[in-house]
């Protein structure tokens, strides 16, 4: 009993001490990664609002609804990302997309969310200008966060009246893709009206005599074309369509420093595209770092991490299309989306990170999966009518592999809204308010900004080895290298007594990262008061 009281005093009395923060070390398989829909996060510039008298009412959450870089960097300069523990944020695409709109099935819709390009040369300004996208990035480093933007090589945006159909020798409008195997996935149209780039093709073909148009009249064609005659004589590749794209898109790597592209309906293009996307992106990465020394981060490759939809985390490194087997990760991908994850979600904490950690360490050793529970286009999220939220938060944030948090997971935005039909449902606008009125939300972001903080300070809790220590009470380590923690959940009572032998040597300052409370580790074990049921203890360096 005595020596308990000793522990208790120690540990009350080691807490009025400095702490000094852990070393973050940054690794893309640990990463923190935030993903936003550009057009529904922030607006920080209504001036861009309207562009090409893109005017027409359109149904519920289908039309641009003002969001753009502006608002973005407004919140990195607020330290909203910081707070979360957020060290990569991915946008959905933000170059110039179609100017009209459809009117098929769920009623007109622009191309709000990105994904309908027209030019992959220039940002669409409902987004915001290059001159936007060079700060975002250098404020966003600053602070230690990637950004990663979104790259759509398989199609154009739809054909309409102001939007004209790419040439024969760029794109196919048919057969629509049955998904029956390799061919009628990758060499068809995702849906009705959605150009197919023939992207299986390297045939030489001119460039669209509408873009190379539309450059004269923006006073911009010789200079787009010097710089395309420079990449193919440099590249050596033929002026085929994917190359053009790769072309355009990695100008926001070499010019803009951009760390990484997830890349959109990777599955429906043959795999070699993405080696050479990956190889085209490597190499701008590589000119843009070497020309801006002061500005480089570390010395992590260009990140590219793939949408295989289907592809889960038990499928290893194969994809298998019915007639054909392909592994995405030796076609220039180092991660892939997890598409088992919020199934997986649903079992025990010790089923879960258990199976993935014995997953990553041995048949993706090397590579990594990116884990979400909700995203823009899964109309059956994890937790649709967000009664889970914390439960959603602690599986997604102590995982092992990479974790992507939605934007208002952290903020239970809601996932359905009265008369918005389909993936609409998903893509609201940021709810800013209930993050300064509601009591409810502004405790769930605090739970978000603890454990992110936690888990961007230690990447060993994304990418290191997992342990358990204890099935009842629940305590688990991580490590990497040096990089140790011990993690309990759903600890009962006040005192928390941990077993941390083989993790945390006797003498050490250990700190619980959620309580504050710091004391000493003796006869390997440490002994603290804290009311909250999450333990997170680091070492105090």
């Amino acid at each position: 009993m005595k020596k308990l009281i000793l522990i208790a005093f120690l540990a009350l009395l080691s807490s009025c001490k400095t702490v000094t923060k852990p070393e973050n070390k940054f690794s893309w398989d640990g990463a923190n990664l935030y993903f936003l829909m550009t057009d529904r996060f922030k607006n920080g510039d209504k001036s861009n609002d309207v562009n090409f008298n893109r005017t027409e009412k359109a149904a519920i959450l289908r039309g641009f609804e003002g969001g753009d870089l502006r608002g973005i960097i407004q919140k990195i300069d607020d330290n909203y990302f910081s707070d979360l523990g957020i060290n990569a944020i991915w946008m959905t695409p933000i170059v110039e997309q179609i100017h009209g709109f459809t009117d098929e099935g769920t009623g007109k819709t622009y191309a709000y969310h990105g994904y309908w390009a027209k030019d992959w040369s220039a940002l669409d300004p409902n987004f915001g200008t290059k001159k936007d996208l060079k700060e975002l990035v250098e404020k966003a480093h600053k602070k230690g966060i990637r950004i990663v933007l979104d790259a759509v090589i398989n199609h154009t945006g739809p054909v309409t009246n102001l939007d004209p159909v790419y040439p024969q020798d760029w794109v196919r409008t048919s057969p629509t893709c049955t998904y029956n195997n390799y061919k009628n996935t990758t060499e068809c149209t995702l849906v009705a009206n959605l150009p197919d780039i023939k992207t299986e093709d390297n045939t030489p073909v001119e460039l669209p005599k509408m873009l190379t148009d539309k450059w004269k009249k923006e006073g911009r064609y010789d200079s787009e074309m010097k710089s395309l005659d420079e990449f193919f004589t440099k590249t050596g590749y033929p002026r085929a369509p994917k190359y053009y794209i790769m072309k355009w898109l990695s100008d926001y790597v070499r010019e803009d420093g951009i760390d990484g592209y997830r890349v959109d309906t990777a599955k429906h293009t043959n795999a070699d595209v993405w080696k050479d996307f990956q190889k085209v992106c490597q190499d701008a990465f590589d000119e843009y770092k070497k020309n801006n020394p002061s500005k480089v981060l570390d010395n992590e490759p260009f990140y590219t991490v793939g949408e295989v939809y289907g592809y889960g985390i038990s499928q290893k490194q194969i994809y298998n299309y019915g007639d054909k087997k392909v592994n995405f990760f030796e076609n220039g991908f180092h991660s892939l989306i997890n598409f088992d994850f919020k199934g997986d979600a649903n079992k025990s904490y010790e089923e879960l990170f258990s199976s993935y950690d014995r997953l990553l360490h041995s048949d993706l050793k090397g590579k990594s999966v990116l884990n979400y529970l909700t995203s823009h286009d899964d109309g059956s999220p994890f937790d649709k009518n967000r009664t889970r939220t914390y439960e959603a938060a602690t599986k997604l944030l102590l995982a092992p592999g990479v974790s992507q948090i939605y934007y208002g997971d952290e903020s239970a935005r809601p996932l359905e809204v009265k008369g918005a039909e389909g993936d609409a449902n998903l893509r609201s606008d940021m709810n800013w308010n209930d993050e300064k009125t509601n009591p409810e939300t502004q405790k769930l972001l605090k739970y978000y900004q603890i454990l992110g903080k936690f888990r961007a300070n230690h990447p060993a809790i994304g990418a290191g080895f997992h342990n358990m220590i204890s099935k009842s009470p629940y305590y688990f380590s991580r490590i990497l290298n040096d990089d140790k923690v011990i993690i309990g959940l759903d600890i009962k009572g006040d005192l928390k007594e941990v077993n941390v032998e083989g993790v945390f040597a006797n003498g050490s300052q250990i700190r619980d990262f959620y309580s504050k409370a710091s004391m000493p580790v003796i006869d390997g074990k440490v002994s603290f008061y804290s009311n909250s049921s999450v333990v997170l203890l680091e070492k105090i360096k």
